[in-house]
């Protein structure tokens, strides 16, 4: 059995940290010392990283030199001694991880999808987050709404594992942009008793993101009616309706 733990890092990222007996792996550890805290005695086995920003990787080199363990991820990462491409499949923890491209947040953005007896655990990095997605720093609008599109389709009880805290400011953006979803309302009342308890709004689950994702509903009609309202053709296509979402996000 794997326990999958938050590690709290900077304002609001997550390090997810992943034990199975003896073993423990993090996941885009952008600090080492909440690890080198969160580990204790233990030795640190394995690094998995969805993509470059430093905020994801700059823990490595000091993790790296303390405990001398692999680093999986984007073969753009210096660090990186396993570079990992779409498709592959690798066997860590005794399980099976899947490999998915994600671009868009990044070009280089990959997303690991853990198969336990429990289900499915995907670690997304920057692409699909509680409520919202990663802004559009290197990909296309396509591109990103192609790899939404491909988590979205995974099974709906795939626990999502996503690496910041945006939770609540999502939710706002969110109601904004589909008024009167009653799951979108529920969702919102939930998420702030959370925070005011100081307990993470994660994991979600892709049933509840397909419920309450603007970025993952463009077929909903009150989303397109706010966004043809904010310049987006009546015959606009997802991608454009998603375009124009992402665009609204930024300056929300």
């Amino acid at each position: 059995m794997i326990t999958i733990r938050p590690i709290p890092a900077f304002n609001d990222n997550y390090i997810w940290h992943l034990q199975s007996e003896d073993q423990h792996w993090v996941v885009d550890p952008g600090d080492a010392e909440p690890v080198f805290k969160a580990l204790g005695n233990n030795k640190l086995a394995g690094i998995l990283l969805t993509h470059h920003h430093p905020d994801h990787t700059g823990g490595v080199p000091a993790l790296v030199q303390a405990y001398h363990c692999p680093v999986y991820g984007p073969a753009t990462i210096a660090q990186v001694t396993h570079p990992l491409t779409d498709g592959d499949q690798l066997s860590l923890m005794d399980h099976q991880w899947d490999v998915l491209a994600v671009p868009g947040h990044t070009l280089d953005h990959i997303a690991l999808v853990l198969h336990t007896d429990e289900g499915r655990h995907l670690f997304c990095g920057d692409t699909l987050f509680a409520a919202g997605c990663g802004r559009l720093f290197e990909g296309t609008p396509e591109q990103m709404f192609q790899s939404l599109t491909r988590l979205a389709n995974m099974p709906a009880d795939t626990r999502v594992y996503c690496a910041h805290e945006y939770t609540l400011s999502n939710l706002k953006f969110a109601l904004a942009a589909e008024p009167g979803n009653p799951e979108l309302e529920a969702r919102q009342v939930s998420a702030s008793r959370m925070r005011a308890e100081n307990r993470p709004t994660l994991p979600s689950t892709i049933a509840i993101e397909r419920a309450t994702n603007p970025f993952l509903r463009t077929e909903s009609p009150v989303i397109r009616a706010q966004v043809n309202s904010r310049g987006a053709s009546t015959n606009a296509t997802p991608v454009e309706i998603f375009a124009t979402l992402r665009r609204w996000k930024d300056t929300f």
